[in-house]
């Protein structure tokens, strides 16, 4: 795997995956990924129906939707992650307070698609824009299985672990920097 820009823009960060043939001799390229800011209303769309499927059908953490006042909110940042012109993840964020404080939450890869890494992707992306946006810290509540993911990404963990829709999350914190690097 190689990434071909550092940038999460509306561009976005290309990720194209190689994976071995049933020669070991020969690489062929599987899919391009791409995780940038939503384009278009097609794009939102999407992005609700990746969160819909893992935290309503799948987690059954929501009786019918999880959407909520945050996604009406045009402050608030809704990021893709598409494999070929399929979204296929998702991640929302929003600033909490004027002094920095950002939320990073709703991270969301459908599981065909998580062998391209665009959790991680997501994640780093959303950490991105938010100190491009001025942020010094994010924040998140993650499901406690994915604690482990997070810190791998360099995420701490705050404070004791909570149940949320009766599934144990952690809350997670991460510094932020400006493109400045400040």
């Amino acid at each position: 795997m190689w990434r071909t820009s550092s940038a999460c823009g509306p561009e976005g960060v290309q990720t194209p995956k190689v994976a071995a043939a049933p020669s070991a001799r020969r690489l062929e390229l599987v899919r391009e990924s791409v995780v940038r800011p939503v384009a278009d209303r097609r794009e939102l769309a999407a992005h609700f129906e990746v969160r819909r499927r893992i935290f309503v059908e799948a987690q059954q953490l929501f009786e019918r939707d999880d959407r909520d006042a945050y996604d009406d909110d045009p402050a608030t940042l809704h990021v893709v992650g598409l494999a070929g012109a399929e979204v296929v993840g998702a991640v929302r964020l929003y600033r909490l307070d004027g002094r920095g404080l950002w939320k990073g939450d709703r991270l969301a890869v459908l599981p065909r698609s998580r062998a391209l890494q665009l959790g991680a992707d997501l994640v780093r992306c959303a950490v991105q824009l938010a100190g491009e946006a001025g942020g010094i810290r994010m924040v998140a509540t993650v499901q406690a299985p994915n604690v482990r993911f997070f810190e791998r990404l360099g995420w701490c963990q705050t404070g004791p672990r909570t149940l949320f829709h009766d599934v144990e999350h952690q809350g997670m914190e991460i510094p932020l920097t400006s493109p400045s690097g400040g």
